[in-house]
């Protein structure tokens, strides 16, 4: 974590990411219905779900903080330790299961050294498994960094997953 970026559990008052997310829910009403949308925005703002930010977003909403951890790890999309820069996500629904999904999932940890649910120890990768993505038709189907792949090989995913990981990502000027 860098200096100049507040620990997630730094006080809304202190880390100016908790206004983003204020931003958020007071646009939503605080509706207790949009709690899925606040969670994945609150992951967008702070690149994953520490315990004391689904606390926060509970009692804003007036939710037991029972119901919005259950939600959160109802949901694959949720993480509650921080990511990698790249997001690997491989669908272990039936279609995709007999379609050879757990032979990517293996080819990408051999090569790789991450398994389901882990992150690289440089950072850079982040391996996850997904019941299902809703995508059968494409089976197999790997979400890398929000783009969805379909029917491609183990052997394919992974050259995806070395091109990308050995590009240079652009600097925000």
């Amino acid at each position: 974590m860098s200096a100049s970026q507040p620990s997630a559990t730094a006080p809304p008052a202190v880390d100016p990411r908790f206004d983003l997310l204020e931003t958020t829910m007071k646009r939503l009403g605080y509706s207790k219905s949009a709690l899925i949308e606040i969670l994945h925005s609150a992951q967008e703002v702070f690149g994953y779900l520490p315990n004391e930010l689904l606390t926060h977003v509970a009692k804003r909403l007036k939710l037991p903080p029972s119901q919005v951890y259950g939600v959160a790890t109802f949901y694959h999309q949720f993480s509650f330790t921080p990511l990698g820069e790249h997001i690997c996500t491989v669908c272990m629904g039936t279609p995709c299961y007999v379609k050879r999904a757990e032979d990517i999932i293996n080819q990408i940890q051999a090569t790789f050294k991450v398994a389901p649910g882990e992150t690289s120890a440089d950072g850079k990768l982040s391996v996850r498994a997904a019941r299902c993505v809703g995508s059968c038709g494409l089976a197999p189907v790997v979400i890398i960094d929000s783009t969805v792949i379909g029917k491609e090989s183990p052997e394919a995913i992974v050259g995806r997953l070395q091109t990308l990981l050995q590009t240079p990502q652009e600097v925000a000027r």
